[in-house]
């Protein structure tokens, strides 16, 4: 339960600090005084929308960095690095993309890749996945991540946070402005918004997030079948990457840090919430591919 709370906290965090924000800097107050001009509020919405999104999009790369503790390979010092810079190497030029930066973490199974650009990205594995795996294994998994890159998965999830983020200010503060109307019918007093305003508002930015959080998930569950089959493409072949995913099904992966949940080889949380689809599906629409 603390794990689902604090992941849609995480997706939620930046419209209820940036309508707070608003509420202190008396954009609510401009936008009700003046009959919330449906206009105004949409442009405001998607500010407050797609900046969020992008920001933490644009320093995803040094966030990872900081919040796995990545040790970035610059110079590989034994045969196991520079297997694994020669792997990524290898898988991105098949892939069409520049060579990302290759990291390594401490912990429990996992790996990740982030960034805000194809030809500018972080593929990082943990030391725990290098010691349960095989190479054949960790080169699947390797090529699960250069497929997320390739496929532009960490733009598209940006632009879908950002839909998102712009439906639920937009749909709160008009159902907010509505609710204090109702609420302040034959008063007369009119002038700026009521409590009724900013009560709907909160409490409407916390509910749609949670419903925003469910529809985000649902598309990297998606998102994690496609970067499946792309290391399957890359590898020429679908069984090293079924070995792997049934190797993970047997192992309890590590933690990544919430911001990089969706990025990883295994993570999630609840049925409705979770980022990945269960392994068991992952194998089966493997085994099911052409």
């Amino acid at each position: 339960m603390k794990r689902i709370a604090l992941f849609l906290l995480t997706n939620i965090a930046v419209v209820v600090v940036l309508g707070i924000v608003a509420s202190l800097l008396g954009v609510n107050r401009f936008l009700t005084a003046n009959g919330l001009n449906l206009g105004a509020l949409l442009g405001f919405a998607l500010i407050m929308g797609f900046g969020g999104a992008f920001i933490s999009l644009l320093i995803s790369k040094p966030m990872a960095k900081w919040s796995a503790g990545v040790q970035v390979i610059n110079q590989p010092r034994n045969a196991d690095e520079a297997w694994i810079v020669e792997t990524v190497r290898k898988l991105s030029d098949r892939a069409g993309i520049g060579m990302p930066e290759v990291g390594i973490f401490e912990g429990p199974p996992n790996a990740f890749a982030t960034g805000a650009f194809k030809n500018s990205s972080l593929v990082a594995v943990s030391t725990g996945l290098l010691q349960s795996m095989t190479h054949e294994e960790i080169e699947a998994v390797i090529g699960h991540e250069v497929a997320h890159v390739a496929n532009g998965d960490m733009v598209t999830m940006a632009l879908i946070q950002g839909v998102m983020n712009t439906f639920v200010v937009f749909l709160s503060r008009v159902i907010g402005y509505l609710v204090d109307s109702f609420l302040r019918r034959g008063s007369d007093n009119q002038s700026g918004p009521g409590i009724g305003y900013y009560v709907t508002t909160i409490v409407l930015d916390i509910v749609l997030g949670f419903l925003a959080a469910m529809i985000v998930a649902w598309f990297s569950r998606q998102r994690e079948f496609r970067a499946d089959a792309g290391a399957a493409h890359l590898m020429g072949r679908k069984q090293p990457m079924i070995n792997a995913l049934a190797r993970l099904g047997g192992l309890q992966p590590g933690e990544l840090p919430k911001s990089l949940d969706a990025m990883g080889i295994s993570g999630g949380i609840g049925k409705l919430f979770s980022t990945h689809p269960p392994i068991e599906q992952r194998i089966a629409a493997l085994q099911q591919a052409q």
